[in-house]
């Protein structure tokens, strides 16, 4: 029907040959490389079943040869092993081609091997006589030797070292992953470069596993090439004398001469291959191609050549040793020798004129930091004192502090809804050596001092530490603690105490900071990444509330809100909703937010929901209900809160003896007050409770289990 159609849409005059579709069939194959490495694939498969006319035979022997160098020249010029992570495929595909080859030549041999040296193609009758020389014999030894060199020496070291590299890649894959992510919790590196780093370590494990078993292809090669070689021998001669009449001289010269050309014909570009298999595998940890990465590990070392030199020179003197090549060698090599310390001398002197003229500048004065550097602010930042670098460079990885930190940030992470900023880890000489500083955009959030070694034993009820030690006071609680020798542990944490190592007490330090800090560190770059990453029904409704009626700077500031009061934005398409219900009544950031805290009302109560199912809760008495109602002034988005002092000291005393009444009965409660009242009840609270909720009683789900413990 396609021909029908093309000779319809041509004038009579510019009609096309009959042959042009196939030729656009052609064309369209070439274009589509995974098609036409099917067909080819599938070509070889099918060589195995058809027979193959002589001169397709040379074409396709010709063919393989070329394709071996081309292997072998790519393995000689890339820069690394992965640059070729193709190479198992390609040898496989290689292989199969010299197998179905043998077995194509093999049918021409047995078939027509009586008719004289060319029955099997001119490639294989060319070998023959220039290679052997026409003397089968002479071609056994090279073919043998060929598959000894080919099977015994590179095959076999070649598979050893690819086995020996894929088990160790495999070992060290831990380590080079944690180095990874301890680089990226240090703020070294940024998550572009730690995932193009962690795909580099699984493509190098899966290159050199793959190469380790890629390697039995070659061995299985020569072993099928001996083999095929046998049969073809004896099967020639038993067919020349048996069916073709020939004598067993005759039969055995004939068929063995063309078995012999086949085999090395098909074994010269396996031998080929092999060698850049052991290129290739031999090539791990070396970067550059192979002659660059020679010439400057071998020609680096002139005492080297000048030594060769010697035993050259002191061998052309032997007694019946040819002299000429051998004092022509020494002489090439003294001369090397002689350049390399040349050259050698006068970079050691230019490096010595730039550390001078770099001494000379550092003492006009330190290098001036760039403006760029000046402005730059840390999000999270620790400094540590020098004793305290055990915590980050332990090398048994027990107790690493920037493992813990990495564990933290994906806890957060899932926590909160959104990943915190790298937490950078500086040593600062000017601190005592076991002191520590958490810092916040630069500015100082917490300290501590801990000992490397020891153990922080705390009591949970607040007691002071009955074991001897050094007794102090845990910098994230304010408890009293005692750092303790690592003999005592057992024994403390048998009367009931917490103990705690010091990257653990560093952590928990830096976690609360975190907590208490996180709606500042959600900065407007994270929140536009957080609105990209949402499935398309979300982002269309971000398209239409924004910027036409908020802000992406508005959003922000009600997602910083929200995490403020420890709530987390991982439902963020729920709370768009929220912000898009809102946004129709009210610009204001603090009303839109009590509206989005509505809607999460389920997340809200399953977050202090106790084991037993119920959700504990405080109520705020209708005598201060009535107090807040009446201290609230102004109208709108002017509302704010005029109370007097005296009443914000009887609320601030009250709320504080009724949470500390609930946490000696094991409660943790929450505060319940009206929706109107929530938000100047909470800007008092977190004053004194920061991490006290207060909800309303529009943000109480109806299918919550509460259980009252107590009133205001």
């Amino acid at each position: 029907m396609s021909d029908i159609a093309l000779a319809q849409g041509q004038s009579a005059v510019g009609r096309k040959p009959a042959a042009m579709p196939s030729i656009g069939g052609l064309a369209v194959l070439l274009q589509r490389s995974d098609i036409g490495l099917a067909v080819a694939v599938m070509g070889i498969l099918v060589v195995l079943i058809v027979p193959l006319p002589s001169f397709l035979l040379d074409l396709f022997l010709a063919l393989s040869i070329i394709l071996s160098v081309l292997i072998l020249m790519t393995s000689l010029f890339i820069d690394e092993p992965l640059e070729f992570s193709s190479f198992p495929t390609v040898l496989l595909i290689a292989t199969m081609l010299r197998l179905s080859l043998n077995l194509a030549s093999t049918r021409l041999i047995l078939a027509h091997g009586h008719t004289g040296p060319g029955a099997a193609g001119h490639v294989i009758e060319a070998f023959g006589s220039f290679v052997m020389g026409g003397n089968f014999v002479i071609g056994l030894v090279v073919f043998f030797i060929l598959l000894v060199v080919n099977f015994v020496v590179i095959t076999k070291g070649s598979g050893r070292i690819a086995e020996v590299a894929a088990r160790f890649t495999l070992d060290a894959m831990p380590g080079k992953q944690m180095a990874i992510d301890a680089d990226l919790n240090a703020g070294l590196i940024d998550e572009q470069i730690a995932k193009a780093r962690r795909k580099a370590l699984e493509d190098e494990s899966s290159f050199f596993g793959a190469m380790d078993g890629a390697s039995k292809f070659v061995r299985g090669d020569a072993i099928a090439g001996l083999l095929i070689t046998f049969i073809n021998v004896v099967g020639g001669i038993i067919i020349g004398v048996a069916q073709q009449g020939l004598t067993f001289s005759a039969a055995a010269r004939s068929y063995t001469l063309l078995t012999v050309g086949d085999g090395l014909v098909t074994q010269i570009p396996a031998l080929i291959v092999s060698t850049a298999a052991g290129l290739l595998v031999s090539k791990a940890g070396v970067r550059g191609s192979a002659d660059k990465a020679i010439a400057r590990q071998l020609a680096t070392m002139p005492k080297a050549l000048a030594m060769a030199s010697a035993v050259m020179a002191a061998i052309g003197l032997l007694p019946g040793i040819p002299m000429l090549p051998f004092l022509g060698l020494a002489g090439g090599a003294a001369w090397m020798a002689r350049r390399l310390s040349q050259t050698q001398a006068e970079a050691a002197a230019a490096t010595a004129a730039g550390a001078t003229a770099g001494a000379a500048a550092g003492a006009e004065g330190p290098r001036e930091e760039t403006m760029a550097e000046i402005l730059h602010i840390d999000d999270l930042k620790i400094e540590i004192g020098y004793g305290l670098l055990p915590l980050v460079n332990s090398h048994d990885g027990s107790d690493r502090l920037t493992e813990q930190i990495k564990a933290l940030r994906r806890t957060l992470a899932g926590e909160m809804g959104f990943v915190m900023p790298s937490v950078r880890i500086l040593d600062n000489v000017q601190l005592e050596a076991n002191a520590y500083v958490i810092k916040v955009k630069e500015v100082e959030a917490g300290q501590g001092q801990v000992f490397p070694g020891q153990f922080m034993a705390i009591d949970p009820q607040g007691g002071a530490i009955q074991l001897p030690g050094h007794h102090t006071i845990e910098p994230t609680f304010g408890l009293p603690a005692t750092w303790l020798d690592g003999t005592l542990r057992e024994e403390a944490q048998l009367r009931g105490y917490t103990v705690v190592d010091a990257a653990t007490v560093v952590s928990t330090h830096l976690t609360e900071i975190l907590k208490a800090n996180v709606g500042e560190l959600l900065s407007y770059v994270e929140v536009q990444k957080l609105i990209r990453e949402l499935p398309r029904e979300h982002a269309e409704l971000v398209k239409d509330i924004v910027p036409s009626q908020i802000a992406m700077t508005g959003i922000q500031r009600v997602l910083q809100t929200l995490l403020a009061e420890r709530v987390s934005i991982r439902d963020l398409g729920t709370i768009l909703e929220g912000i898009a219900e809102a946004v129709a009544v009210t610009r204001n950031t603090r009303d839109i937010t009590e509206i989005v805290r509505q809607r999460l009302a389920r997340q809200l109560c399953a977050q202090y929901t106790a084991p037993g199912g119920q959700l504990p809760i405080i109520t705020l008495s209708p005598h201060w209900e009535t107090i807040f109602a009446e201290s609230i002034l102004g109208q709108g988005d002017e509302r704010h809160l005029a109370m007097a002092p005296s009443r914000l000291h009887d609320f601030v005393t009250q709320v504080r003896d009724r949470f500390e009444d609930a946490a000696r009965q094991g409660e943790m409660p929450v505060l319940v007050t009206s929706a109107a009242v929530r938000p100047f009840a909470r800007t008092i609270i977190e004053r004194f409770r920061r991490e006290t909720p207060v909800f309303s009683q529009a943000e109480i789900h109806p299918r919550a289990r509460l259980r009252t413990v107590g009133s205001v």
